[in-house]
């Protein structure tokens, strides 16, 4: 596919794109066939780098406080890996997706979360730590939460909830 912008002629290929310009150093000055390149070039890698949810400045656990705080069971497990270990009350489990599904849903229905808040977060690009603390059913948790990076996204590896007396 071509396209003309300012001038050049533009060829895009695949995920790339090749610039065609001698035939236009004829007509043109150099400097403004340049100047010309690098305007028509800004707008193209903005449409041609690839962007997502894991670019570098993207707070991993926002969203997963947010659904922590309103005890959304169902938009909180699409944070979590396949397998993961749970631990509720010092009960610590390897458990399935489903399985810790059903965890946190129990553990939802006894304690009402009111609120939470992430207190301290920590890690690496690939691996991230969370501590945070809920009210929830009267009474006040400490919760772990660690996330590390599967494919294209994060996930919950370790989820763990104790009592703050």
């Amino acid at each position: 596919m071509y396209h003309v912008c300012y001038g050049i002629l533009i060829e895009m290929v695949g995920n790339g794109v090749k610039f065609v310009v001698s035939a236009l150093l004829s007509t043109y000055n150099m400097k403004i066939v340049l100047l010309k390149l690098a305007v028509a070039l800004v707008p193209v890698f903005f449409c041609v780098l690839p962007s997502g949810a894991q670019e570098s400045g993207y707070d991993v656990f926002k969203p997963i406080a947010k659904y922590m705080a309103r005890g959304d069971v169902e938009s909180l497990s699409a944070w979590f890996a396949h397998n993961m270990e749970i631990s509720v009350f010092s009960k610590s489990n390897d458990a399935s997706r489903s399985q810790a599904i059903q965890i946190i849903k129990s553990f939802f229905k006894s304690h009402t979360p009111r609120s939470f808040e992430i207190t301290h977060k920590a890690g690496r690009a690939n691996m991230k730590y969370a501590l945070g603390t809920m009210n929830a059913g009267g009474e006040l948790f400490l919760v772990t939460i660690f996330v590390s990076l599967k494919g294209n996204a994060y996930k919950i590896q370790q989820l763990k909830i104790e009592r703050l007396n």
